[in-house]
């Protein structure tokens, strides 16, 4: 009973204790963000709402033992998802993710190898409005991600909240995707030996929010948690950027100071994610609205390491050196490779 009390109350108070929200209090670390956006993070949290509604409904029929023994089980393995979870090759291999990939297509470029000695953070951007080049890379094998940096267990990190779903808590470790909170990253990045990789989508919900197609924007400038993080664990920073992310929906944009902006930031605050107005295209015809994404390139560019030495207790001048260092690496490798995907020499990623 108390495990279903906390599943329920920390999807209905939109889990505040993690980083994905701004308004994150507890261990959460302010601006530090994960695959958190809004309308995916809506739909996960309806497809888990689902889940437990069923699961609820089983225990008025003839097959009540089964969920009682599960339920039980939930309770023994509540924190599972903190220690990494259970990452399932055969999920992650499924054969419905390559039909998803050549889809769009997306693809994941390498452009320097990684150590297995060491363990990573990787900042992805920007979030688009699904972060579903993030998903596809990083949660799956469509793109060989392990193949292409063998030895490297990738973990996509999104909020808490959604592991206090029954069921759908099982589906997000088979892909290896973790919570982003403190403890499961601290877990992760010092006693689960070496050769992991965080990838967190740094500019969460709120860059989201200016996602558009033919605009190249970040929301980086303030958002250093991450930074702290990787110095406090010696984690080698990766910038990481997805060419075409914007591309696949379109999304009505308010205006700074709009009432409908005002709507959003209140929801982002209290609820965990903000309600946008986007589409993409029909099920049966590109010349339709619906919500099928539109097929364009999402080619995923993960960048060189930067090099992170081990302090305990970095200094805000620590912070603030390395932040800058990222910045200009996932400038520079923007810079570096965007004629090759489309766009001009002229373009500029704004970073905000």
């Amino acid at each position: 009973m108390k495990t279903l009390i906390a599943a329920y109350s920390g999807v209905l108070r939109g889990e505040r204790g993690s980083p994905g929200c701004p308004a994150a209090g507890g261990r959460g670390l302010p601006g530090f963000h994960g695959w958190a956006g809004k309308p995916q993070e809506g739909f996960r949290k309806g497809r888990g709402v689902a889940c437990s509604a069923i699961l609820m409904y089983t225990f008025c029929t003839d097959c009540w033992l089964i969920a009682v023994l599960y339920f039980t089980w939930l309770a023994f393995d509540w924190n599972t998802p903190k220690k990494g979870g259970r990452r399932s090759q055969w999920v992650r291999n499924w054969a419905v993710w390559r039909y998803f990939r050549d889809y769009f297509p997306i693809q994941l470029v390498k452009t320097h190898n990684l150590l297995t000695t060491r363990n990573y953070i990787f900042g992805y951007h920007p979030h688009g409005i699904m972060g579903l080049g993030a998903f596809c890379n990083f949660s799956t094998e469509a793109t060989e991600v392990s193949k292409k940096f063998p030895g490297i267990r990738p973990y996509l990190a999104t909020l808490a909240g959604n592991f206090r779903m029954p069921v759908l808590r099982e589906y997000l470790m088979s892909g290896g995707i973790c919570p982003v909170n403190r403890d499961t990253i601290d877990y992760l990045l010092s006693k689960n030996g070496s050769g992991n990789a965080i990838i967190i989508v740094v500019g969460g919900a709120a860059e989201s929010l200016s996602s558009m197609p033919g605009k190249n924007a970040v929301t980086l400038r303030n958002r250093k948690g991450f930074v702290k993080l990787a110095l406090r664990h010696g984690a080698d920073l990766v910038p990481t950027y997805s060419f075409g992310e914007n591309e696949v929906y379109k999304q009505v944009i308010f205006e700074e100071g709009s009432w409908g902006r005002w709507v959003q930031k209140k929801f982002q605050k209290y609820i965990g994610f903000a309600p946008c107005i986007f589409h993409g295209r029909g099920l049966f015809s590109s010349d339709t609205w619906g919500l099928v994404p539109y097929s364009k390139p999402i080619t995923t560019v993960v960048g060189e390491p930067i090099t992170i030495p081990k302090l305990e207790h970095p200094t805000q001048q620590d912070i603030d050196l390395y932040h800058t260092m990222y910045m200009e690496a996932l400038v520079n490798l923007f810079n570096k490779h965007k004629t090759k995907f489309g766009l001009p020499e002229t373009e500029v990623l704004e970073v905000n």
